[in-house]
């Protein structure tokens, strides 16, 4: 199989993963609340997917490069399928949670994908692999929610058994299509290679240095924000305008297309014309505005305005901002860097799901909202000041 035809089947099997996936996302509040869940325990049972991946990505990648990439995604996809259908056929909140967190472990292959993305490509050519995945999780977050919110009004456990149908499809796609992109002599030499652990120690010493630093600690707390938002998301939308999971799966699938325009359409126009330093500064001042009116707004039309520029900013600052690290360490240290980043994105996604939930059902629908809107202002301050500040663009981050 060539090249192309490789990237085009990685490309489809992260598209039907996450399709799956976001196919329950805006579901799951609604199941859980079928067997009593109040919002902190459906913030729980939303951490604990984010939980579970958080643990299993790195592994799956180690475990790839001891015995290929193909075996790893096929037991991942398996995984994931029998997470789906242990979904639908969730009778309590135990198997509930059981779900997910099968779901989260085996559902943290996109490690693997990108990996096989890196056997398969040449430097040249790498950047543009590993954005086809990006493109794939755009499109998927676009359509699923909305057919899971379609499929939802003949329960909620036909959309479960869609995604477990859809990871079938995977799996006969990685077994009959997808051929290995390591060579036994590569997977013997990754084999030996000596790797410097994880350790809460490592991650410390990453987060004190002078410009990297400041700009992890800016990704860690734009995103525990923007978590807030998506993790909290329906249950305010049912709380607040009781709607349904069809018409929260349309809202979403609308967040979710503006997001993939300003990454795939606008972000060149706009680093063109703006420095990166404007860009994070702009990002953060929309994001708290759009957090203040999610808060605050009283109608759905409005609620419609307000959501477009949370889109738009959040597409921009996720762009910039990988932008910005990369440029503030050695060519070296450029991947693990970016691991370390998404590592506290994803510890964001713990996070934030039973903090929403506690603010939503003990204070108000508009808590998590101006929450958000309280950290992104402090970001500001913290951006301006150890981010944005001359001292250092001139240290070489971003010219």
């Amino acid at each position: 199989m060539s090249s192309k035809k490789q990237l085009f089947a990685i490309f489809l099997i992260v598209f039907i993963d996450l399709l799956g996936f976001s196919l329950i996302l805006p579901l799951l509040p609604y199941y859980a609340a079928d067997f009593g869940a109040d919002g902190i325990v459906t913030g729980l049972l939303v951490a604990s997917y984010a939980a579970a991946q958080l643990i299993s990505a790195p592994l799956l990648g180690r475990v790839s490069d001891r015995f290929g990439r193909r075996p790893v995604l096929l037991i991942s996809v398996f995984g994931n399928m029998l997470g789906f259908v242990l979904l639908g056929l969730a009778g309590n909140l135990v198997m509930l949670f059981a779900a997910r967190i099968l779901a989260g472990l085996t559902g943290g292959n996109i490690s693997v994908a990108q990996a096989y993305i890196t056997d398969v490509t040449d430097e040249k050519n790498r950047a543009r692999g590993l954005g086809m995945i990006g493109a794939a999780f755009g499109l998927g977050f676009i359509i699923g929610p909305a057919v899971g919110g379609l499929l939802s009004q003949w329960g909620y456990a036909v959309p479960s058994f869609t995604a477990a149908g859809l990871s079938l499809i995977n799996l006969v796609l990685v077994a009959l299509w997808l051929p290995e992109s390591l060579t036994a002599a590569r997977r013997e030499a990754l084999a030996g290679v000596q790797r410097p652990p994880f350790t809460f120690q490592a991650m410390i010493s990453t987060l004190r240095r002078p410009l990297v630093g400041p700009l992890l600690h800016t990704r860690f707390f734009y995103a525990l924000a923007f978590s807030l938002f998506q993790s909290v998301f329906t249950l305010y939308a049912l709380y607040r305008f009781d709607l349904d999971s069809q018409n929260t799966g349309y809202i979403l699938a609308y967040v979710g297309l503006l997001s993939v325009i300003t990454q795939g359409v606008l972000i060149r126009p706009l680093t063109a014309r703006f420095s990166e330093r404007v860009l994070l500064l702009a990002s953060v001042i929309i994001m708290a505005a759009g957090m203040t009116g999610w808060a605050l707004v009283p109608s759905i039309p409005l609620l419609l305005v307000v959501l477009a520029p949370v889109a738009v900013a959040g597409g921009v600052f996720n762009t910039v901002i990988n932008s910005a690290i990369s440029k503030t360490v050695m060519p070296a240290e450029v991947g693990g860097t970016l691991g370390l980043a998404a590592s506290l994105e994803a510890l964001t996604r713990v996070i934030s799901p039973s903090l929403g939930g506690v603010l939503l059902e003990k204070i108000s629908t508009a808590a998590p909202g101006l929450f958000g809107a309280v950290i992104l202002l402090w970001l500001l301050t913290y951006v301006f000041r150890f981010v944005a500040r001359p001292a250092a663009v001139q240290a070489g981050w971003e010219q």
